[in-house]
């Protein structure tokens, strides 16, 4: 892989015709050390944001040793990439012959479950040849929270409901050597209050249930920087998190996870683009929808951008960018805010893009070309470099 001191050296050197991914491992191994050694617990990294092996390698040479996986594809890339590693099956939907190979093949113990049906599911995959059951599982019930305080709500496919869960945990407590409740606020969640609201309902669970809790798994939500969207400081999450975790009715000995994607992983990449035609206030870009850009497309994110041109020199106007392809779907409607005199044949690069955007990538109409490629500088923004310092009561003022 090609290295880089920043975009514009690249665009100097390489003029590229087809998107370029610019991949920053040192932004990501500062994200890593940042939650191993300030979360009150364990970080297990969402492969589904970003499952590159370089980052997966990168998060583990940082102390990131737990890794969400979602499906039996991920389970095999992170169990070949990182042997040593401990692997969490916490899609709550998974066919037999996914956990079958997870727990006998790959030594997954732990599995997430949202239904009595899928309880049972997991028993009978997890029996050895002799029919016995298994005597070692680590399941996790997910539990319904609201989404209100996320940018993007993950509140309706997963999860059970407040009503069903005791139940639920006490049919699970007789198949499990350890038990664990989880949930997920919903991505980037912007107020702390978010993580409160859903540890209120998980207290509510266990006290009805009355069974020994051995986990709870505070999940995903972790926000990161784009334009719009400025969360507190991360420190926030975690200080509120570990106060309520401490007040749950749970084992005296009760870890504490958490599962950050996007948090990790948003500012490992970005994507440098060309500009192929100019239609007033309309960008054709190399890449859209059906490449890394599918967020900006589909639900509206906005991703920090900056043209790499140095003769560029009127003011900012804003401005739409349709994708490549020949699809009238291929566009982001911004506003992405550019200097007024770009034209075609002019780069840009657009940030943010280490999470999802990178892995989302298609060949779809044979545009999903992109060369990789390391670069030395600073994100577009960051949560991590020390450059965003406020007082902490402007964060938590809200929450008394």
């Amino acid at each position: 892989m090609q290295h880089f001191p920043d975009a514009k050296a690249v665009v100097r050197v390489l003029r590229p015709e087809e998107p370029v991914i610019l991949n920053r491992p040192h932004a990501a191994a500062r994200a890593a050390r940042f939650f191993v050694e300030k979360f009150p617990g364990k970080s297990l990294y969402a492969v589904k944001a970003n499952p590159s092996p370089e980052l997966l390698q990168i998060l583990w040479d940082n102390g990131v040793t737990h890794f969400d996986v979602a499906s039996i594809a991920e389970v095999r890339l992170v169990r070949s990439t990182l042997p040593q590693a401990t692997l969490c099956f916490m899609h709550p939907v998974k066919s037999p012959g996914a956990i079958r190979e997870a727990y006998h093949s790959h030594g997954v113990k732990t599995f997430s479950l949202d239904s009595v049906e899928e309880l049972e599911k997991i028993v009978e995959a997890c029996r050895d040849d002799e029919g016995n059951a298994a005597t070692d599982l680590r399941l996790c019930i997910r539990l319904r929270v609201s989404s209100e305080h996320a940018a993007l709500s993950l509140a309706a496919k997963f999860g059970c409901d407040l009503t069903e869960a005791p139940a639920l945990l006490q049919q699970t407590r007789q198949h499990c050597d350890w038990l664990g409740v989880c949930f997920h606020v919903g991505s980037q969640a912007m107020s702390p209050f978010a993580y409160v609201q859903a540890i209120d309902r998980v207290r509510a669970a266990i006290a009805e249930a009355s069974v020994v809790i051995d986990m709870i798994d505070v999940g995903g939500g972790f926000p990161s920087v784009y334009p719009g969207m400025e969360p507190p400081p991360l420190e926030d999450y975690f200080k509120i998190i570990h106060q309520h975790f401490y007040a749950l009715p749970i084992a005296y000995n009760a870890e504490l996870w958490c599962e950050p994607g996007r948090a990790l992983c948003a500012e490992y990449s970005s994507l440098v683009v060309k500009v192929e035609k100019r239609r007033g206030e309309e960008l054709y870009i190399n890449d859209g929808a059906y490449g890394a850009l599918f967020d900006a497309a589909h639900v509206d994110w906005k991703f920090p951008v900056r043209a790499l041109e140095d003769d560029l020199i009127k003011p900012e106007m804003d401005f739409a960018f349709y994708g490549p392809t020949c699809d009238d779907a291929d566009y982001m409607p911004g506003p992405f805010a550019l200097p007024e005199d770009i034209q075609a044949g002019d780069y840009l690069e657009i940030g943010m893009l280490g999470a999802y955007g990178a892995a989302m990538k298609t060949d779809f109409n044979g545009f999903g070309a992109a060369e990789r490629i390391i670069v030395q500088d600073e994100p577009m923004a960051s949560l991590y470099d020390g450059s965003r310092t406020r007082p902490e009561a402007d964060n938590v003022v809200s929450l008394r």
